[in-house]
């Protein structure tokens, strides 16, 4: 592949393509429902063969970095909208409402840590079936 016809990182991270060639899809599911199945990778990519499940690491670490990311973001609408005061419940209000949203992203999450663990591990053009310029 050339440099020009190099797919962007960023869209094809966030569609889920493959870190090697970024055309095919990673995961079996392309919804995360069923939730039990959300997280079941292809063996290898269908476009340039790499293979999907060699990481032994399913990206814990950067699942619990994306998870505090995203309550500290919820810390910088809350707090100008509702505010936050040691005198009253709002830190209560605050941890319930983001607990809420973490809990509900958090199959969207679990993907995309492992999605980044992936593009980390594999990196563009590795695959053994893509072929170079």
């Amino acid at each position: 592949m050339s440099d020009s016809k190099k797919p962007a990182l960023l869209p094809a991270l966030l569609t889920m393509k493959c870190p090697s060639c970024r055309q095919s899809t990673v995961f079996v599911n392309k919804s995360i429902f069923p939730l039990g199945k959300c997280l079941a990778l292809k063996d290898e990519c269908e476009v340039c063969g790499e293979r999907m499940k060699s990481e032994s690491n399913n990206g814990g670490g950067i699942n619990y970095a994306l998870t505090m990311m995203l309550f500290f973001l919820n810390l910088l609408w809350y707090w100008p909208i509702f505010g936050l005061s040691y005198k009253d419940y709002s830190v209560f209000y605050y941890l319930i409402v983001s607990t809420v949203v973490v809990v509900l992203m958090q199959p969207y999450l679990m993907r995309l840590s492992r999605m980044l663990y992936l593009y980390i591990y594999i990196g563009f053009g590795h695959s053994r079936r893509v072929v170079q310029d």
